[in-house]
């Protein structure tokens, strides 16, 4: 009996701790894990492809810096992260310090100075600013919600800052990332829909001015209506409501004309890209040509004419996702959609099952940005959307972009994993 006994405590032992590495995970969302690293696995080969012929080491880089990703993702996600309240300020000091380090001693490529190189390495420090934004954000909402203006005037002050060194470098891209995050968890920690429309509303008045004039007058009366049934003071909130709204079409009309050549046509030749089939339009058509060209089931891994030809310039990065419609055709385009669908589903699952608001930003502010990337670099490269150098999330080569994706990863993990536990 005593020998049965031991026996029995053996077996009860080994079983606890052979999974050691996974005890501490107990609610991990292995769904969203797998489905990360699968569209990482595809980039790898989507930049191997583009490359084929090229002696370059992107494609391993790509995976290596993946598997170094999925590393850090299961080690944060094995610490809480509610102490990431407590250092939220020293989160988003960091944050502002390599922004300026990068315009004082940074590199510059592509017109932008937004690298600095580390041990024979370029970091970009404003992709993993997006983390340390959502982090500050989430702490602060945490501790007082949207309801209020004051409170999202001081998200807006806070937000200013890192996005203000980021425009500087120029990097709009990543600009319109920050604005993205931002206007996500607002809405999330429970800011006014009214509130939310009348912030973007400058931006649709300035694009209504310069397409559609009589639109342009119709939306800033809308957007007083707005005002007077959502904000405070109605009258005079009203009446800065449109005033806002007609200055801002007046004053896109002048700063269009302040703008280079170059610069108008990256914002305008995606309607029209014929315009400068050779120039700026070229990089478009040839993306277009691609997807097309892959049909319903694509032309096969490695078979792909315009990838395999290097027509399309930089396809490894921003242009990745032409070298999967050219190659897998209609069928892959649309299984890489419903991957990050699922992505996207899953942190709003993780986001509504949290233990606290904090965590509940957290996934909400992956969630913005992830959708936003992948929204705005999907309707780039069909010719839906200017080229703003945004890249395909776990996709694209990028390696400051891969590990900040995974970061962001192992944080939502961390809150999907000390969720309360279900019962039966």
């Amino acid at each position: 009996m005593m020998l049965r006994a031991t026996k029995y405590a053996y077996r009860s032992s080994r079983k606890r701790t052979a999974p050691l590495w996974l005890s501490s995970l107990p609610q991990v969302d292995w769904l969203l894990l797998i489905l990360v690293v699968g569209l990482t696995s595809v980039g790898g080969l989507m930049i191997r492809s583009t490359e084929l012929h090229e002696t370059s080491v992107d494609w391993w880089q790509h995976w290596l810096f993946g598997g170094l990703g999925v590393a850090i993702a299961l080690f944060l996600a094995r610490f809480r992260y509610e102490n990431l309240i407590q250092w939220h300020w020293i989160t988003y000091a960091i944050t502002n310090i390599s922004l300026i380090a990068v315009i004082a001693i940074g590199v510059a490529a592509n017109g932008a100075q937004s690298w600095i190189e580390i041990a024979g390495f370029n970091i970009q420090p404003s992709e993993f600013a997006k983390v340390g934004l959502i982090i500050t954000l989430a702490a602060l909402l945490h501790q007082k919600d949207a309801h209020t203006i004051p409170s999202v005037l001081r998200i807006l002050g806070v937000t200013a800052v890192p996005w203000v060194l980021i425009m500087l470098q120029p990097d709009l891209g990543t600009g319109l990332v920050f604005g993205a995050i931002t206007l996500g968890m607002l809405y999330w920690a429970n800011m006014s829909p009214g509130w939310l429309i009348l912030m973007v509303s400058p931006i649709v008045s300035a694009i209504l001015f310069n397409v559609l004039f009589p639109g342009w007058i119709v939306w800033a009366i809308l957007m007083g209506l707005v005002a007077w049934f959502t904000l405070p003071l109605r009258f005079v909130s009203t009446i800065l409501a449109m005033a806002m709204n007609f200055g801002a079409g007046k004053l896109s009309g002048i700063f269009w004309g302040l703008l280079k050549d170059y610069q108008k046509d990256r914002l305008t030749l995606f309607l029209e890209p014929e315009k400068n089939p050779l120039g700026g339009g070229y990089q478009l058509i040839q993306s277009r040509i691609a997807i097309g060209s892959g049909e319903l089931w694509g032309r096969g891994l490695f078979e792909g004419t315009q990838t395999q030809l290097n027509f399309i310039p930089e396809q490894h990065t921003d242009f990745i996702f032409s070298a999967v419609g050219e190659e897998f055709g209609f069928i892959g385009a649309i299984a890489v959609l419903v991957a990050f669908w699922l992505i996207c589903f899953r942190l709003v699952v993780i986001a509504c099952q949290a233990n606290d608001n904090f965590g509940s930003l957290l996934a909400i502010g992956m969630l913005s940005m992830i959708a936003f990337q992948v929204i705005v670099n999907i309707c780039m490269t069909v010719g839906l959307a200017p080229i703003t150098g945004i890249p395909l999330p776990w996709l694209s080569y990028g390696r400051s972009a891969l590990l900040t994706n995974f970061i962001a990863l192992g944080l939502v993990e961390s809150v999907a994993n000390y969720r309360p536990k279900k019962r039966f």
